[in-house]
């Protein structure tokens, strides 16, 4: 609950401090007195929009300051945990404050630690509920009505469930016109790429086969020259009858070993020599293996010579070179399944839209069914208030029209429409046909109480909801409110003696002026000051006698 506010050079505000009590907290003044300046300044500390026009004519800047009791575990003390802002010293409470200056910038912080504006408004509903006196004005409006309805309700996870599957059925309705817009483009790039991948399929290079083509092709195109050659070698080395390489190694080898024993100094060149001949006898073994397994194949190098030239062709097809021709095939193989999973994911796309739909459809037709019993509910006790308020003949109906094939919305599909009749013998309408100004405002005004006592927030605040209101009905209507004081804070700006005297404590709000400036103050009332701010409110600035009495018997009566 609110528990303190301090404003300093706001509006016609210097300095301000007010304590707010639990129950119900009535604030009258004179008109123009500036009685709402406290809920204006409260607003701004709840994240309304700073306006430089709201600092007081000669300061800087205006600040508001805003002290709260918070229970455990209560959903404003679960945001401020959540959102690391809440106040380890003293976890119940938290403290907002707001900054304006002249030049336009504007500074928040809740609990000491700086904060956007964004992240004060959504703290404040779990705070403060505030209720204007032009409320009832809104009242006519069909997303209001709905509005109502649903915070009546409570139902706040079949809205969230409702919004879910809307959200869901709208994407994927999203994605499956999106798709089908690309189907054409998509179909004529899918059989491009089906023709390639079969002409690369049917070609099938692997990996690192052209290059053992080239060399192949190489050796097939040379065969004759490459046996001529290698047995010549073979010859010069090892086989030749005369004079080859072998031989003569072993003759010189045979007879600088018969002189070792004259000179070891011989000794290393020996056996090089022996190496040598060795290394003679090897390389010719191996010229023999390569000669004999020198292919001479004209069909063969003509294949070899055929793939090849495909390999090229298709790779300046593709202008690449023909050792990437694999990657592009696998690339190409890769895209053409994608495309083709494409095509499947649409085809299965109409039965994921249908089954989105039809979730949408039964969750929509629960939160309607849902509604409608909340309609009856509601609709049964605003008759009971309009009656209390001076409309005997009251009644008021909320229609819940639900059409399983209406257009889908994130608040389902239903119609809600607030019909009610004053007068005996006359049919339910609209609201807004039937209604006078005094009727929709007690209306709208036994509507903000009834939905109020269903909120969670704990502290409630209404502006001047009373206009309109006078006499026996002003009573019903402070009774109303002291009744909801008794489970919430309320706090009423009121011109009603008959509301104030319903009140557990009450605020006077005054405006001074020495002709250069004006300033506005607010004053708790004791028991006789309240009594003579009531008289004040029953006769005007003249308090007899009389009207003293009456207040203070107003007062009894009230408490």
């Amino acid at each position: 609950m609110l528990m303190h506010l301090q404003v300093r050079n706001f509006a016609v505000v210097r300095q301000l401090t007010v304590d707010f009590q639990a129950g119900m907290t009535a604030i009258t003044g004179e008109t123009g007195a500036g009685k709402s300046i406290a809920l204006d300044a409260l607003g701004l500390c709840l994240g309304d929009r700073a306006e430089t026009d709201s600092i007081r004519a000669e300061a800087e800047k205006a600040e508001v300051i805003a002290s709260f009791q918070v229970p455990h575990k209560s959903p404003a003390a679960v945001w401020l945990s959540e959102n690391e802002l809440m106040d380890e010293e003293e976890p119940d409470h938290c403290v907002l404050r707001r900054l304006i200056t002249r030049e336009g910038r504007s500074k928040a912080w809740i609990n000491g630690y700086p904060v956007n504006v964004a992240q004060l408004k959504q703290l404040a509903p779990l705070l403060v509920n505030i209720h204007g006196q032009h409320e009832h004005q809104l009242l006519t409006r069909p997303e209001h009505q709905l509005e109502l309805l649903d915070a009546y309700a409570r139902h706040s996870h079949l809205l969230s469930e409702v919004e879910s599957a809307y959200q869901q059925w709208y994407q994927l309705r999203k994605q499956q016109k999106e798709a089908l817009q690309k189907q054409e483009e998509r179909q004529s790039r899918a059989q491009l790429v089906r023709y390639q991948v079969e002409e690369l399929d049917q070609f099938a290079l692997a990996e690192g086969e052209y290059t053992e083509l080239e060399l192949q092709h190489k050796r097939l195109s040379n065969s004759s020259a490459l046996q001529e050659d290698s047995q010549f070698a073979l010859n010069a080395l090892y086989e030749g009858e005369h004079n080859n390489a072998y031989s003569l190694v072993q003759t010189a080898l045979l007879r600088l070993e018969e002189q070792l024993s004259i000179d070891p100094q011989l000794e290393p060149a020996v056996k090089l020599l022996g190496e040598a001949s060795v290394q003679i006898e090897e390389a010719a073994r191996e010229l023999r293996l390569y000669s004999d397994g020198i292919e001479v194949d004209s069909d063969l190098l003509v294949q070899v010579e055929r793939r090849v030239t495909q390999a090229v062709q298709l790779a300046r097809k593709h202008q690449l070179d023909p050792e990437q021709l694999p990657k592009l095939h696998q690339q190409l193989s890769e895209e053409l399944a994608e495309l083709e999973a494409a095509e499947a994911k649409l085809a299965d796309s109409d039965e994921q839209v249908q089954a989105a739909a039809q979730h949408y459809r039964k969750v929509a037709a629960k939160l309607s069914k849902q509604r409608q019993r909340a309609a009856q509910e509601l609709g049964e006790q605003i008759s009971t208030s309009m009656r209390a308020l001076n409309m005997p003949h009251g009644r008021f109906v909320i229609a819940v029209d639900h059409q399983e094939q209406a257009p889908a919305t994130r608040l389902g599909t239903d119609s809600v429409v607030f019909q009610v009749t004053t007068n005996p013998g006359q049919p339910l309408q609209a609201l807004a046909k039937v209604a006078s100004g005094g009727e929709l405002s007690r209306i709208s005004l036994a509507i903000q109480v009834i939905t109020a006592a269903q909120l969670t927030t704990p502290t409630l605040m209404f502006d001047e909801v009373d206009v309109g209101v006078s006499g026996a009905t002003a009573a019903t209507v402070g009774k109303l409110l002291r009744q909801l004081g008794q489970n919430n804070q309320v706090i009423c700006v009121t011109h009603l003696p008959q509301v104030a005297a319903k009140a557990h404590q009450q605020l006077r709000v005054d405006k001074t002026t020495d002709g250069e400036s004006t300033e506005t103050q607010m004053t708790a009332l004791d028991h006789d000051h309240r009594v003579i701010e009531l008289a004040r409110l029953l006769g005007g600035d003249t308090i007899t006698a009389t009207t003293k009495a009456n207040a203070a018997e107003l007062l009894a009566t009230g408490s």
